[in-house]
């Protein structure tokens, strides 16, 4: 009892010179309205008394608040609470309720995100091990095989170095990718925005990347009405996200066309690479822009590309504060569509 007492007293310092002032207070009007010097003694003591006796409620009600806060901070500590409405504090303490609740969280929001920022990474090394793994090998198997004899032979010396030669670039092409995706996400990456004629540079571009399509069933076209649009942007960034987005629709069309449709609609420059493929199936549609994701790893594989190439161009529309739309059927083809301020 004497320790409770103890205890009670010395958490209720914090209200001492409130009770202190309010009790001098009280007993100046004792002194200056009670002539009764008896009766002045008994309210003295009385008041003095109840006094104490409020030190210790106030003090024994703080302890307890604090105990219930310590439980709680242990519990959020132990992972007791499933969830913020699980963590309860008494009616008085509403405020700091709820900027717990908030705490447990946000903490426990950290703590998913850090979670799926570990699987990222992981899940990312793996991958890059694997993608920097098969054009080195093949590289190497090729080179023994032409040390241990077959470079005098003249049927397939050109050819190995050849396709070691093929390797080398699918390699440095990872390695640039990589590069460029680590300077994108850590923010490092500047863009250089300025006024260019959009249609003009789509049918260089197109008129470059169309000697690729020789000996396929295939058309590359520019579909468009307008005559010059200037819209604002990187060119040499965008330039990245046109030859991805149009390689990816002539690897993946075997018959028909590759179309890049410009049009303009509410002073904004809309975008469309559009082609006749294999398309994508639907529950693949939310992850083709997810690093080294392949819908078909083995076709993927066969018609090249690092698997960064889309992630890539995301990162460079987003930081055009746009974004890309794809709408895609199996077996009647894709739509990857995004605008561009004029």
């Amino acid at each position: 009892m004497l320790n409770k007492t103890k205890l009670y007293l010395l958490s209720s310092r914090v209200f001492f010179i409130e009770v202190i002032l309010f009790y001098l207070f009280l007993l100046l009007i004792i002194v200056t309205q009670i002539v009764h010097p008896t009766t002045k003694i008994i309210v003295l003591i009385s008041f003095t008394f109840l006094t104490f006796v409020l030190l210790l409620a106030l003090g024994a009600k703080r302890l307890n608040e604090l105990e219930n806060i310590k439980n709680v901070i242990a519990g959020i500590r132990g992972n007791k609470f499933n969830s913020p409405e699980e963590i309860l504090l008494s009616r008085d303490l509403f405020g700091l309720q709820s900027e717990i609740q908030q705490m447990f969280e946000k903490e426990r929001n950290d703590i998913e995100y850090l979670k799926k920022l570990e699987k990222m990474r992981k899940e990312f090394l793996a991958n890059v091990s694997h993608e920097l793994r098969t054009p080195i090998f093949t590289i190497q198997g090729y080179i023994e095989t032409l040390l241990h004899g077959a470079i005098n032979d003249q049927k397939v010396n050109k050819s190995f170095l050849e396709k070691a030669n093929n390797h080398t670039i699918n390699l440095s092409n990872l390695l640039n990718d990589l590069i460029d995706i680590s300077m994108i996400e850590s923010g490092e990456l500047r863009l250089s925005f300025r006024y260019f004629d959009i249609i003009d540079y789509l049918k260089k571009l197109i008129h470059e990347i169309r000697p690729s399509i020789s000996g396929k069933d295939i058309s590359l076209n520019l579909v468009t009405e307008l005559k010059k649009l200037n819209v604002f942007g990187d060119k040499d960034k965008l330039r990245q996200v046109f030859i991805n987005l149009i390689q990816n629709a002539i690897k993946y069309t075997e018959k028909g066309k590759v179309e890049v449709l410009v049009d303009e609609k509410d002073k904004q420059c809309i975008v469309t690479v559009k082609d006749t493929g294999i398309g994508i199936p639907e529950d693949a549609l939310s992850r083709i822009f997810e690093r080294f994701y392949r819908v078909d790893k083995a076709r993927s594989r066969a018609v090249g590309g690092t698997g960064l190439g889309l992630a890539i161009a995301k990162h460079i529309i987003e930081a055009h504060d746009s974004r890309i739309d794809v709408k895609s059927k199996l077996d009647e083809g894709s739509e990857f569509s995004f605008r561009l301020k004029i």
